[in-house]
């Protein structure tokens, strides 16, 4: 009898080992990708399903996310060989390509078709037009970047010229405004979710507008990786493409309710009903491109605002920075 007890033992003791050799040499199969977002936001939900729901695995594919806080940050990362994959505003590949680097980033699939950003302040304010911006101070992010771009184009278009009929501040960094505002700087501030709505339960701030409801369609962000890295590993970023898109396909299929469930183990400071309050307001400007492809007329539209910006002078060839090959075949092969 004592023998039979020590040959279960034996045989429980190897089944577990078994188990644990087996599920380290899955792991270890797995391709370690560094990938470096430009700011922490629910408005990049379809990237943070895909690795809650283990689409990346299943192409292979272990990821580190870091956040960059910028998208300066986030392409000095890239190009610097810190990270493999960049996130971020297309912008930066533009400034990249024209400062002339042989390596330089190319984008192969867009995430978000809208910018993310709000405007919020100080008060409640349901009848809230951007007339009430007139002879007001807004901080409006880093000069030359994506959120502050595009929240100028917003103004001109409403007859709002920054420097004139307002002041757009750009000396405050982008991962400090939220506790600049709160600190007394300006009437008001852009901000991404979930921190505008965290200031809301906190009364320190009111959503009034969304900048990407009034700009329209922009490839606001997209993966990017080195031309030489896609060249030399074109089977990681199609593996990386296909668990976007599934993380993509997966935010369209589900209640905002699901969507915040899945979001929660990379948001544990927010409320559940703060996460299906974001995600509803981001469903509801269309903030998340339908499939991950950047088109040439959105990449002519972001170079558009850029100019008029006063931050482009020469544009980019479509070609020489997007690569769709990519998202073309998630597009085909994943329903």
């Amino acid at each position: 009898m004592k023998h039979f007890k020590f040959i279960s033992v034996l045989v429980l003791l190897l089944v577990i080992t078994s188990l644990t050799l087996g599920a380290c040499s899955t792991q270890s199969d797995l391709t370690k990708l560094r990938v470096m977002e430009v700011t922490h936001s629910v408005f990049y939900a379809p990237q943070y399903i895909a690795i809650s729901q283990g689409f990346f695995e299943e192409e292979g594919l272990e990821i580190e996310l870091i956040d960059g806080q910028g998208a300066d940050k986030t392409m000095a990362a890239l190009l610097s060989g810190q990270v493999e994959i960049g996130f971020m505003g297309p912008e930066a590949s533009v400034y990249v390509y024209n400062q002339g680097h042989e390596n330089h980033a190319v984008n192969f699939a867009q995430l978000t078709q809208r910018d993310g950003s709000f405007i919020v302040g100080r008060e409640p304010n349901p009848n809230f037009s951007l007339e009430d911006l007139r002879g007001k101070e807004i901080l409006g992010g880093r000069r030359g970047g994506m959120p502050n771009m595009t929240l100028e184009y917003v103004l001109k278009n409403n007859d709002l010229i920054p420097g004139q009929d307002l002041n757009v501040r750009t000396d405050i960094q982008f991962g400090v405004m939220a506790g600049a505002f709160t600190g007394g700087e300006g009437d008001y501030t852009t901000l991404f979710e979930p921190t505008a709505s965290a200031l809301e339960k906190e009364g320190r701030g009111y959503v009034v507008a969304s900048v990407g409801e009034e700009s329209g369609y922009i490839p606001y962000t997209a993966y990017s990786a080195q031309k030489r890295y896609i060249e030399e590993n074109p089977e990681v970023i199609q593996g990386f493409t296909n668990a976007i898109y599934k993380g993509m396909l997966w935010v369209e299929e589900h209640s905002a309710e699901e969507v915040a469930e899945a979001l929660l183990p990379f948001f544990t400071d927010a409320d559940f009903d703060i996460l299906v309050t974001v995600v509803e307001r981001y469903r509801d400007i269309g903030a998340w491109a339908p499939n991950p492809i950047l088109g040439e007329e959105g990449l002519d539209r972001l170079q558009d605002i850029m100019t008029e910006a006063g931050e482009l002078d020469q544009r980019v060839p479509y070609d020489k920075i997007v690569n769709t090959e990519f998202a073309e075949n998630a597009m085909d092969n994943i329903e």
